[in-house]
């Protein structure tokens, strides 16, 4: 890669990168830098706030502009916008109402046995408690009136809106995507970055585990609403 080319790509957004390079979002994920919430930054900036070398951002996304997508990666740029709709609530959303019962929990578990010792886990748990409040709201608005509105609009169909403009509901979507994203951070530096204590029991360790997990989904579930879906809704409409 040209010096030229490598500041082209540090001038870019991280949403532009993560939507123009396969296994971006990937790359970002490993090395805290936020793609979703967060993607409408310098590629540079992020790097800095994240703590990640710009060199070797520029590295891996180098490489991985160089290697060819799956052939059954969809471009959801292109994809029917319900296409996407379904996606979302059958991967993410399916996704987080199974996880979020099991980690609740899990916490109660975990609090009741190593609370004392680790009085952090007191309000990790609160803090995931109330991401876990909200996002069941978030699912709910997004099933009933969101995403079926976007859905019948693509299919010609003009279905009743009683909030005027789609642009009314995707604002309030990501003001809650902007919480989330927040209690994510606030859930990652409670915890040391996930760090599982010395001689922590085998639950201890299994709920970072998951914590994780509910972390790296929640990022590219709101990747593609808050960088793919919505834009091309609004447009759409």
């Amino acid at each position: 890669m040209t010096t030229g080319t490598l500041n082209a790509t540090a001038e870019k957004t991280v949403r532009e990168l993560t939507l123009e390079i396969a296994g971006a979002d990937r790359i970002f994920e490993s090395l805290g830098i936020d793609y979703c919430c967060g993607g409408h930054r310098p590629l540079e900036q992020a790097c800095k706030t994240a703590g990640a070398p710009v060199d070797k951002v520029l590295s891996l996304l180098d490489e991985a502009r160089q290697q060819q997508p799956a052939p059954t990666t969809t471009d959801w740029q292109k994809a029917g916008l319900a296409d996407l709709v379904a996606h979302i609530v059958e991967t993410h959303h399916v996704f987080l109402k199974a996880e979020l019962p099991r980690l609740t929990d899990r916490f109660t578990k975990v609090v009741a046995a190593h609370g004392e010792r680790h009085p952090e886990l007191h309000e990790l748990q609160s803090t995931f408690t109330a991401l876990s409040d909200e996002l069941h709201s978030h699912l709910g608005k997004e099933e009933q009136i969101l995403f079926p509105y976007i859905s019948q609009k693509e299919h010609g169909m003009q279905p009743h809106a009683c909030f005027g403009t789609v642009e009314n509901p995707i604002r309030m979507m990501m003001f809650e995507h902007d919480n989330a994203g927040e209690a994510l951070r606030v859930m990652r530096k409670l915890s040391g970055d996930y760090t599982v204590p010395a001689g922590a029991c085998l639950s201890y360790a299994k709920l970072y585990e998951a914590l994780e997990r509910l972390e790296a989904d929640l990022h590219q579930h709101i990747h593609l609403e808050n960088n793919i879906l919505f834009p091309r809704a609004i447009a759409a409409e």
